[in-house]
């Protein structure tokens, strides 16, 4: 069984690849990749594996970001140190959603549940879509509806309806509101891109994460990029890498 590791820390990456060859022996690790970048790469230049096991927050970006960019085929077991990204697991090929740190016998429980899933499958028994119910009791999340912020002394609820943009300035995650109000907030730009609402945000690069109504106009721009033009300014000058474009311009057109 081949098997890749996305994870961004190398000590959680090496001591993954040990326990899981030490339960199946059949287990072969053909990759250990740190960034979003570089599985976008090995996943359209290499055939697929098996079996992923894959972190959530990457080097450079949620991996949530390589489903953008590339058809990810085989199961996903997912490793992480938040709690909060379970429907967008599920949603992502994910069979298994275990938290750090893990311990081996919640390894080879998840490797028991792809080979049970395997099993069952194989059969001619009717498909019982269980994420889809497990989905339906989680419910649909419409994202956080509003962000607390403090400024000259004073908690004050914003609205994410209103905000434009969040932008990282100085290693801070700021907001910017559509009446030109800017505001810190505690929780990182990945945090941040997880609780709001995915057809509504997106995120242009590492430091902006956009609403689609403050979106004016988007050109083509030098190296194949795209320059996305706001009905507000903002303070960087907001392109697209690209290889972003077409999951970007998929996203313009779902809504």
């Amino acid at each position: 069984m081949n098997i890749l590791i996305i994870e961004d820390e190398i000590k959680t990456a090496k001591s993954l690849a040990q326990i899981i060859t030490s339960i199946r022996t059949d287990a072969k690790i053909v990759a250990t990749i740190q960034s979003v970048e570089r599985a976008v790469s090995f996943l359209t230049e290499n055939p697929q594996p098996d079996l992923i096991f894959m972190d959530i927050q990457l080097s450079d970006g949620l991996c949530f970001e390589i489903f953008e960019s590339v058809k990810v085929i085989p199961p996903i077991i997912f490793c992480t140190a938040y709690d909060n990204y379970a429907i967008e697991a599920f949603k992502a090929n994910g069979i298994d959603y275990l938290l750090k740190p893990f311990k081996k016998e919640h390894i080879e429980s998840a490797l028991d549940k792809l080979s049970n899933l395997r099993s069952y499958f194989s059969t001619e028994k009717p498909l019982v879509p269980d994420l889809e119910m497990l989905l339906k009791r989680l419910g649909e999340p419409d994202g956080k509806k509003s962000f607390l912020v403090f400024k000259q002394n004073k908690y004050l609820t914003v609205k994410t309806e209103n905000i434009a943009f969040f932008y990282i300035h100085n290693e801070t995650t700021c907001i910017m509101t559509f009446d030109h109000h800017e505001y810190s907030i505690s929780q990182p730009l990945e945090e941040v891109q997880g609780i709001v609402p995915a057809s509504q945000f997106y995120r242009l690069n590492r430091q902006y994460l956009v609403n689609f109504d403050a979106i004016k106009e988007v050109e083509h721009y030098f190296s194949r990029k795209l320059f996305v033009k706001l009905t507000i300014p903002s303070p960087d000058k907001l392109l697209i890498g690209k290889e972003k474009v077409s999951s970007f311009l998929n996203w313009l057109e779902s809504r």
